[in-house]
């Protein structure tokens, strides 16, 4: 079964870490993001998201929604994590952020 709590570093170095769900599955967790678009410096940013009630079997999936306070930028996930057959934790995502213009859009 995967556990959503803990830390999380994703390919490019950004990690959230979450220390708790609550029963209704919100949490809310620290975001620090290793790449940005801008030269400003980056802070650490909240994090809010829900997970949906989880069975012994599920591989539980969620969403969540960072807003950066240093930029004028919203990023909003859906996630599923999974248990590989190694019993390594991987959390899968999709995820759109905010920007300027549609030729600016990240495809992501």
């Amino acid at each position: 079964q995967c556990m959503l709590t803990g830390c999380w570093i994703n390919d490019l170095g950004s990690n959230m870490t979450v220390t708790a769900v609550n029963r209704k599955g919100d949490f809310t967790s620290s975001y620090h993001m290793a790449v940005t678009a801008t030269m400003n410096k980056i802070w650490l940013s909240l994090l809010q998201g829900s997970q949906h009630h989880m069975n012994e079997k599920s591989q539980p999936t969620f969403g969540f929604t960072i807003h950066r306070s240093f930029s004028v930028s919203t990023t909003t996930s859906v996630a599923q994590c999974f248990v590989d057959e190694d019993g390594k934790e991987i959390l899968r995502t999709m995820w759109i952020t905010e920007v300027d213009s549609l030729k600016d859009d990240w495809k992501a």
